[in-house]
């Protein structure tokens, strides 16, 4: 019997991938047990992942009793219908969650995006780069404003579509010689606190194994001597 067939709940992932650890954020906080694979760095993609998302041949794919889910924002609102034991992930009042979508749309479209440009460039170019990067930081900063989490009181869909990113932006604070914590303190003590939940804390990568992967990627495409 396969794996698959053996468990309710699958999750096949990177230990790299922000997008990985937003979903397994989201199982932990609900308490799911799951197996999970890891589909590794190779180009190859792997069997499993083909079969389960051969459109876009890429993780997270949630599999649930043998059903595959792809996209992580999609998954994390699939987790949250499915399993409705424990207090929700997103907001139940139609507007907050369209609120929410938005700042998770925005994450995706400009944190990721961001730590791109620091990625692949140097010099003047990383520079610039840099202050763009911390303009979307700042926008967040201000969205966050006095509360301990975007929802408020509760760690939610914005928290883990956000903080996902830390091992990441950690790592580019060492490549692009700037900090978080400088300019956005306020976002630097909302991560902080993020960090402290075994939720998030056990999903996260080492940002150090991050930079050294970052560093290896920036010498193979001539980025870094």
């Amino acid at each position: 019997m396969s794996l698959i067939e053996e468990s309710e709940v699958v999750l096949i992932g990177s230990w790299a991938s922000m997008f990985s650890s937003r979903v397994q954020i989201a199982l932990a906080e609900k308490g799911i047990n799951y197996e999970y694979v890891d589909e590794g760095l190779l180009e190859t993609k792997s069997p499993l992942l083909l079969k389960h998302n051969p459109i876009y041949k890429k993780i997270p794919v949630l599999i649930h009793k043998g059903k595959p889910i792809c996209e992580s924002k999609i998954i994390v609102e699939y987790i949250d219908e499915t399993w409705k034991e424990g207090y929700s992930l997103l907001p139940s009042d139609p507007y907050l969650k369209s609120q929410a979508a938005f700042w998770v749309d925005y994450i995706d479209r400009h944190i990721f995006k961001g730590t791109r440009m620091i990625l692949d460039s140097n010099g003047e170019e990383m520079q610039k780069g840099v202050e763009e990067f911390l303009g979307y930081l700042k926008v967040l900063e201000r969205e966050l404003g006095e509360k301990p989490y975007f929802n408020g009181e509760f760690f939610g869909f914005v928290d883990m579509a956000l903080v996902c990113y830390y091992s990441h932006i950690i790592a580019n604070e060492t490549i692009g010689h700037f900090s978080v914590e400088k300019d956005c303190p306020k976002l630097a003590f909302w991560a902080t606190q993020c960090m402290k939940r075994e939720s998030v804390s056990k999903a996260l990568s080492d940002p150090n194994k991050i930079c050294e992967l970052f560093i290896e990627y920036r010498k193979k495409a001539g980025v870094e001597d």
